[in-house]
């Protein structure tokens, strides 16, 4: 009896580590939540979803990279792309859809914004200190002043246009709501976002991107369901109340 006592207490840890990887992973803290943290108080950002990945069979990776687009107290632009963090399962489902778009942002009052939207569009396009609409032929689309010629080929506004249109719709619709706007409907496909034309011209190598379609599928079935159950047991505890009670 004892030895078999024994083999059960040795197994336990075991056991406890496959049922949290089971469960999707236990928590991980978010890497963009730290990326945030250590950025200057004052600081002007926009962080994009720049890329993604998983690595791995039976114990998978999820994988995320960031560009990260700052401006100093002087007004000058800088951009970087990070290195690869791992996120949870959790937090990976939760940007499937998003690559190429941005994923938080703070403005110049200080204000921190974590709704997903195109990029720019919570710091910049609208905002009168760095560009204008500028009409032409019956049209209306966002133009950046000269200084910040930059902005416009990080944004891909040369090729991918933001119109007043889609702007005022997002600002009216979308804007502080957790409610993504992946550009007009009835474009034939989205805008913005994890597959469209302008997230693969953003990134033409992104290792997602070159992912095949029936990997990416079986991704988004996997940690949507890893999703599913985050919530099912969120519920139950707010509906018991709080663990140890």
């Amino acid at each position: 009896m004892g030895k078999i006592k024994s083999t059960v207490l040795l197994a336990l840890p075991i056991i406890m580590v496959m049922m949290l990887f089971s469960c999707g992973g236990g928590y991980k803290k978010s890497p963009l939540d730290e990326i945030i943290r250590d950025m200057p108080n004052d600081q002007v950002f926009s962080i994009v979803l720049y890329d993604m990945d998983v690595e791995g069979s039976v114990l998978q990776r999820y994988l995320h990279q960031y560009q990260v687009i700052s401006e100093n107290s002087q007004g000058e632009i800088d951009d970087r792309t990070t290195e690869w963090y791992e996120v949870s399962d959790d937090e990976f489902n939760r940007y499937i859809n998003d690559m190429g778009m941005e994923i938080a942002a703070r403005d110049s009052t200080g204000k921190l914004s974590k709704n997903v939207a195109p990029p720019g569009y919570n710091n910049y396009v609208g905002n009168p200190k760095y560009g204008y609409w500028n009409n032409s032929g019956g049209t209306s689309f966002w133009a950046f002043y000269g200084q910040y010629a930059l902005l416009s080929s990080l944004f891909r506004m040369a090729t991918f246009p933001v119109r007043r249109s889609y702007y005022d719709d997002w600002s009216g619709n979308y804007r502080g709501r957790d409610r993504r706007y992946y550009g007009p409907s009835g474009s034939g496909g989205s805008y913005y976002g994890t597959g469209s034309g302008y997230s693969r011209s953003s990134n033409p190598t992104a290792s997602w991107n070159n992912r095949s379609r029936s990997f990416r599928q079986q991704v988004s079935q996997r940690v949507s369901r890893s999703g599913s159950r985050s919530s099912s047991s969120g519920s139950a505890r707010s509906r018991s109340g709080s663990f140890g009670k």
